[in-house]
């Protein structure tokens, strides 16, 4: 699988979309095959969750929903090495009290850069979802701007 995974994020310098997302149900092996990826490209892994929950434990809650993007744009400054950005661990993104649209962020920081991330949802039927209908931190999506892999 990491030869095919190798194979697509070449793919993605001469497609429109440079967002890369690995897709599978949890313990289907997204974040070891982004750890294999990173560890043949000698590149580090920006773990979302922790890296930018640190950062945010420094400004008051309220106000943290005005910094998260910026913050989290430092952040993938720091990690993108040869034009690639690697991110685990998105959860963070998807708390409603930093009012973000996680999809459209990771789509804003493919724009400079290729972005591999492990998506902590599903796709179904060319939509990507983040949790159950009518749980607080639902989301849905569709598949425009990204190239999906599958992760089994």
């Amino acid at each position: 699988m990491i030869d095919s995974l190798e194979r697509v994020v070449e793919d993605l310098v001469v497609v429109n979309s440079k967002l890369l997302l690995l897709i599978g149900a949890p313990n289907s092996g997204k974040s070891d095959l982004l750890r294999q990826f990173a560890k043949r490209r000698d590149l580090q892994i920006l773990n979302v969750g922790a890296a930018l929950g640190r950062e945010l434990l420094t400004i008051p809650s309220p106000r943290r929903h005005l910094h998260a993007s910026d913050l989290l744009k430092g952040l993938a400054g720091e990690f993108t090495s040869n034009g690639l950005l690697l991110m685990d661990n998105l959860e963070i993104l998807f708390d409603q009290g930093l009012r973000l649209s996680p999809l459209d962020l990771l789509r804003r920081h493919a724009q400079a850069r290729r972005v591999i991330a492990a998506w902590p949802g599903s796709l179904t039927e060319n939509r990507l979802s983040y949790a159950t209908t009518g749980h607080p931190e639902y989301q849905d999506y569709g598949c425009d701007g990204l190239v999906p892999f599958r992760v089994n």
